[in-house]
């Protein structure tokens, strides 16, 4: 197992390049690139250690506990995370043209309709819970409604190219490495 680099390590990734852990958990690395940007990796990624700085955080991070806080306030509250479109669709539009030129074409803000496909994002995840916690299903029931939303998760993927951060975007079936 690869060592826990600290907040302040510099790393070269052959992808991104060179940039700097600005946040750890247990899985994932928030780096901050200097020609991309801040990006999200795993730890146990492939990339050259710069120079490692001491891991000074536990194995639940800031950004877990904040996670875990606005989960329980979203569950118990109605609350609902603020989920940032990616900079380049802000403001933009999205224009649905008909194959008929007869017809008109019909112009939607892009920020509508990622809110729109946001709340469905958050609709799959409380009926998630609401089967999950369910009394009434067998557990062979919560498995087969599990795989239809994880089916659709993998249907909504095409849209993860509207969200600024990866860890907020859809996530279907995947095969294992």
């Amino acid at each position: 197992m690869k060592q826990i680099l600290g907040i302040g390590s510099r790393i070269n990734h052959p992808k991104h390049g060179k940039g700097v852990v600005t946040n750890v958990t247990a899985k994932m690395y928030w780096v901050t690139f200097i020609e991309n940007g801040l990006e999200t990796i795993a730890t146990d990624d492939d990339f050259e250690i710069i120079e490692a700085a001491e891991d000074e955080v536990d194995t639940v991070s800031f950004y877990e506990v904040e996670k875990s806080l606005r989960d329980i306030l979203k569950k118990w509250n109605g609350f609902s995370e603020i989920v940032p479109i990616a900079d380049k669709w802000k403001g933009g539009s999205m224009i649905l043209k008909p194959a008929d030129s007869n017809l008109s074409s019909k112009e939607i803000p892009i920020d509508t309709f990622f809110h729109k496909i946001v709340m469905l994002r958050d609709r799959l995840r409380v009926m998630e819970q609401k089967i999950n916690a369910s009394k009434e299903l067998s557990e062979q029931d919560k498995i087969d409604l599990q795989q239809y939303i994880t089916r659709c998760y993998g249907s909504l993927t095409t849209f993860n190219v509207l969200f600024k951060n990866n860890s907020q975007q859809f996530r279907g079936e995947s095969v294992t490495k």
